[in-house]
């Protein structure tokens, strides 16, 4: 089968398209017939370095979220799933490939009506987002700020926010970005890369960091007493400095999340809901074909892309 090997760690180029061996199925595991694979920041941090959540012994196959269709079973499946529509995780390898071996625990059933490519964009950035959205009990009429919020998971949390009733402001980096914010819900927009971009916004009661460093830091300063702040991410390259002391002085929680796998199953499978019902749009901005998976992350390190990035496999 083809796939994408990361030979070494470095820029988008150590990803190089080859053929790999068949995944063979064991007891208790299904094969999936890859469709679309994600790609997240995470990954491309791990490949330029080698750090992050995976375990790594080069060469490797890089990926951990996929969506196709079920082609076998293992024994002790149930042959039912054979045909099915599924999303998973593959625990951070193996991912971009055209066949995936996983459990068949690990797999997620995609409603009638919610498209593939839409329930792979929702795989992580769904759960992530209704979670984190659960987190800090949002109130109807809060003014509510989300920082990269055109991004995978940004996207989201804005559509959650407003349909909480919260007042959305979208902080977005250039003005397409912001057209895309507004679009999905956004009351307001800024754009962080502006200097002095938070001066003149009025207070706020909850951030949700997706970008770090000075930006999460001008955030937090539009937080009063009471407010909550939460991060989620470092599109800016480093994660906040703003210390649990810092919040305490100013009355305002640092919100954590320990997911158990229970909690994880529970919000993947509300966001894939949610999405076929029509209450949840996926913003997908990119699509590459696999081999050409190191354009995708050199799109991503630009910060040019929208939303989510998916490889497309022929079918």
């Amino acid at each position: 089968m083809r796939a994408v090997w990361l030979t070494r760690f470095g820029g988008p180029e150590v990803l190089v398209p080859g053929d790999a061996p068949e995944p063979a199925v064991g007891a208790g595991q299904v094969l999936v017939d890859v469709a679309y694979a994600n790609i997240t920041f995470i990954e491309t941090q791990f490949r330029a370095s080698g750090k992050g959540p995976f375990q790594a012994t080069l060469p490797m196959i890089p990926g951990n979220g996929v969506g196709g269709v079920v082609s076998a079973v293992g024994d002790g499946v149930d042959r039912g799933l054979v045909g099915a529509r599924v999303v998973t995780a593959t625990g951070g390898s193996g991912g971009y490939a055209e066949r995936v071996v996983v459990d068949a625990s690990a797999v997620f059933a995609v409603p009638d009506g919610l498209a593939l490519d839409d329930a792979v964009a929702l795989l992580a950035d769904g759960r992530t987002a209704s979670m984190l959205v659960a987190a800090v009990e949002l109130e109807p009429g809060e003014r509510v700020l989300v920082e990269a919020a055109a991004g995978g998971v940004g996207s989201l949390l804005v559509q959650l926010a407003k349909a909480a009733g919260a007042h959305v402001v979208g902080a977005v980096g250039g003005a397409r970005k912001a057209e895309i914010a507004r679009e999905l819900g956004a009351d307001e927009t800024v754009d962080y890369r502006s200097p002095d971009w938070s001066r003149g916004l009025a207070p706020v009661a909850v951030v949700f960091d997706g970008v770090g460093g000075d930006v999460s830091r001008a955030a937090f300063e539009l937080l009063g007493r009471g407010g909550r702040m939460l991060s989620f991410g470092l599109a800016g390259g480093s994660w906040t400095t703003v210390s649990a002391e810092e919040a305490g002085e100013r009355g305002v929680t640092l919100v954590r999340t320990s997911p158990t796998p229970d909690d994880i199953r529970r919000f993947t499978e509300q966001a894939l809901a949610a999405a076929a019902a029509g209450r949840l749009r996926p913003l997908i901005g990119q699509r590459f074909p696999l081999e050409k998976a190191a354009d995708a992350h050199a799109a991503i390190q630009s910060r040019a892309t929208v939303g989510k990035t998916l490889l497309e496999l022929p079918r």
